[in-house]
C-alpha cells in the first residue's frame, strides 16, 4: 500500500503551500433562500451544447455529437469532453443506431472510438463476469488511446477498466503515469485513481485522503480536482470499515469544496455534480446553512449521483433532502429538524448491509 501510494504521489506535481481553505456560507444564518419549485427541478439535465447532440442522436444523426467532441479535442477541454463522452455513451446503450452509423462511416474517428469504448465498458460493468468481459474490451480502449495521443480521457477509461478487471498495482501505475503526463490535473483521472485505491485496499480511507489532499493542494484554482478530498470524504462517510478519520479532516474537505463551488457559475448544469455531492456531505455533517447555500447555487439541477446511493428515485430523494435542509435552517440549524431525510449510514440502495465504498461511484 505505501509503495503504491508513494508512486501515485510521485506522479502528482509538487504541491504548493496554501492556506487552509475555509467555507463562507457557514457564517450566514437564517437568510431567506429562494429555491426553484419542485416541479422545476430537472434530473441529469444536459447543457446547451450536449442537448442538441442528444437530440440529433435520438434522430439517428451523429453530426452534432461528432462536432461537439471534435471541438473539445481541438480546444483541449478535457473535463467537458470526459463528461460528454459518458453521457453520449450511456445514451448509445439504449439507442445505438447513431453511434454504429458513425463508426461505419468513420471507423478511425478518435471521438467515435472513444464513445464506443465507453459504451462497451458500461455494457459489461454490472455483469457478474465483469473482470473477464472487460478484458475483451481492452482493444477498444487501446484504439481510442492511439487515435489521439494528447487525449487523457481514454486513459481515464483505461484506469476505470483496470479497476473493474482487478488489474495489479504495477499495471495501474503505468496507466496512471500515462494519464497524468497528458493532463496533470484531470479530474476524471484522479477520481478513477481514488476509486482504484479504495477498491484495492478496502477501508484505507486515510490513504485515500492523503492522495486526494495532495492532488487538490497542487491543482489550479477553479480546477475540479480541488474537490477530490470531497470524494474521499464521501467514500468514508458511506463505507462502514477501516479506522476512523478525524472529523476535522472531513470538514476541511468540505470547506475546500465550498470554496471551489463559490468560484463556479451559479445555476449551471456542469457544476451541478459537484454541488449535489457537496450537499450530500454537508447534510451528513449537519452543516445545514452551508447545504442550503449549495442548493441555491445548484438551482434546478439535480444529479442521480449521489442520491441514487440510498434511493430508487434519486430526484425524489433530492427533493426530500432539500425540504429537510430548509426545515433544519428554519429551526435554527438543529440537526434533529432534518428527521428521516438525512442520508443514513448502513442503508445503501438494495438493502445490503454496511456502507458503500468510494470505489462504487
Amino acid at each position: 500500500m505505501v509503495d503504491t501510494m508513494a508512486l501515485l504521489h510521485g506522479f502528482t506535481r509538487t504541491p504548493r503551500v496554501r492556506g487552509k481553505a475555509t467555507g463562507t456560507a457557514s457564517h450566514v444564518r437564517h437568510v431567506p433562500v429562494e429555491l426553484p419549485a419542485d416541479d422545476e427541478v430537472l434530473l441529469d439535465a444536459p447543457d446547451d451544447v450536449l442537448g442538441p447532440a442528444l437530440v440529433g442522436a435520438a434522430d439517428g444523426d451523429h453530426t452534432a455529437a461528432a462536432d461537439l467532441l471534435a471541438a473539445t479535442r481541438r480546444t483541449g477541454a478535457w473535463e467537458h469532453r470526459d463528461r460528454y463522452v459518458r453521457r453520449l455513451a450511456a445514451f448509445a446503450r439504449s439507442r445505438p443506431e447513431w453511434l454504429d452509423a458513425w463508426l461505419a462511416c468513420a471507423p478511425r474517428d478518435p471521438d467515435a472510438l472513444l464513445v464506443d469504448a465507453q459504451r462497451a465498458v458500461y455494457r459489461v460493468w454490472d455483469s457478474p463476469a465483469r473482470a473477464e468481459l472487460l478484458r475483451e474490451v481492452s482493444p477498444l480502449i487501446t484504439a481510442a488511446a492511439r487515435a489521439d495521443g494528447r487525449d487523457p480521457v481514454p486513459w481515464r477509461l483505461a484506469l476505470d477498466h483496470a479497476r473493474g478487471a482487478r488489474a495489479g498495482h504495477t499495471y495501474f501505475e503505468e496507466l496512471w503515469e500515462a494519464a497524468v503526463r497528458r493532463a496533470p490535473h484531470h479530474h476524471g483521472c484522479h477520481v478513477a485513481a481514488l476509486r482504484y485505491l479504495a477498491a484495492s485496499w478496502h477501508g484505507s480511507h486515510r490513504e485515500c485522503f492523503d492522495f486526494a489532499d495532495l492532488a487538490a493542494q497542487d491543482a489550479p484554482a477553479g480546477s475540479l480536482t480541488q474537490a477530490l478530498p470531497l470524494r474521499a470524504a464521501f467514500g468514508y462517510l458511506t463505507d462502514g470499515c477501516g479506522p476512523e478519520v478525524p472529523r476535522e479532516r472531513i470538514e476541511a474537505a468540505a470547506d475546500r469544496a465550498v470554496a471551489l463551488s463559490a468560484l463556479l457559475p451559479t445555476g449551471h448544469t456542469w457544476p451541478a455534480g459537484l454541488r449535489n455531492l457537496l450537499t450530500y456531505v454537508l447534510v451528513r455533517l449537519e452543516r445545514w446553512p452551508d447545504a442550503l447555500e449549495q442548493l441555491r447555487l445548484t438551482g434546478p439541477y439535480a444529479t442521480s449521483f449521489p442520491w441514487d446511493l440510498d434511493a430508487e428515485d434519486p430526484l425524489g430523494r433530492f427533493l426530500e433532502v432539500r425540504q429537510a435542509v430548509r426545515a433544519a435552517v428554519a429551526a435554527g440549524a438543529s440537526g434533529a429538524a432534518a428527521g428521516p431525510f438525512v442520508p443514513v449510514p448502513g442503508r445503501p440502495r438494495g438493502g445490503q448491509g454496511g456502507r458503500v465504498g468510494c470505489g462504487d461511484h
